[in-house]
């Protein structure tokens, strides 16, 4: 996990959230490569349009305090009481759990993947009108039984390992930068095994539709490098 992350909650009562908002421009403006925070959010209140909740997240609380010592952030912040009908009350949270679910979701398509049981549990990750985008095949696979045979084709072929290298979670989209290494211990694409160790790596982007499934899939992987190290490339005449 590394550092926990923190989170400032600012409470306050207000009926010019235009002009708050505004002074949360010029913050952003004014302490252009100086701010600690990583992302802020202002709530207003569904059911009182004066009470509004401003929410900061930093990387820890050493970096919301580096932040809170910017004269930017202090003349800023009595701007912003002055805008308060009252005092804003401070809350300041250590973050205990922050679940980005659908990055979880993408780690255990890729366990499901490699795991040595059949692919049954894919149907609770992957929607059934599932529409996979790869460059390597002539035509789009779509629906989830047509990517599970797919998906079978290259389990049938290599044993394999996944190891995820990165993950960055955006909207409702998950990135997975992974690497692969494997065993190529059956036929593939009509290449009798070799017995061969292969490994190469590659970039999937899944886009979760609103129930939390993978609806959509974009891969890019080094496919010239594997068929290199499966002999299945003619040398070039130079």
């Amino acid at each position: 996990m590394g550092t926990m992350t923190f989170v400032q909650l600012i409470d306050c009562k207000t009926s010019r959230l235009e002009e708050m908002d505004r002074l949360l421009d010029k913050w952003v403006e004014q302490t252009k490569g100086k701010r600690t925070a990583t992302h802020a959010m202002v709530g207003k209140d569904h059911s009182d349009a004066t009470h509004v909740v401003e929410i900061v997240e930093f990387p820890s609380y050493e970096e919301a305090m580096r932040n809170s010592g910017l004269p930017e952030t202090d003349r800023i912040f009595k701007e912003m009481v002055a805008l308060c009908e009252e005092t804003p009350t401070f809350t300041d949270l250590d973050v205990v759990r922050d679940a980005r679910l659908n990055a979880d979701a993408a780690r255990r398509f890729f366990e499901v993947l490699q795991s040595e049981g059949d692919l049954s549990p894919m149907a609770g990750l992957v929607a059934e009108h599932y529409h996979d985008h790869d460059p390597a095949n002539e035509q789009d696979t779509m629906g989830l039984d047509q990517f599970r045979r797919e998906m079978t084709m290259w389990r049938n072929g290599f044993d394999f390992t996944m190891r995820i290298e990165d993950q960055i979670a955006e909207g409702d989209r998950v990135c997975t930068r992974w690497s692969w290494d494997a065993t190529h211990k059956g036929e593939f694409l009509g290449i009798p095994p070799t017995g061969k160790k292969v490994s190469m790596t590659g970039t999937t982007i899944f886009r979760f539709d609103s129930h939390g499934k993978i609806a959509e899939g974009w891969w890019q992987y080094d496919r010239l490098g594997l068929m290199a190290q499966l002999g299945a490339l003619e040398p070039t005449e130079l």
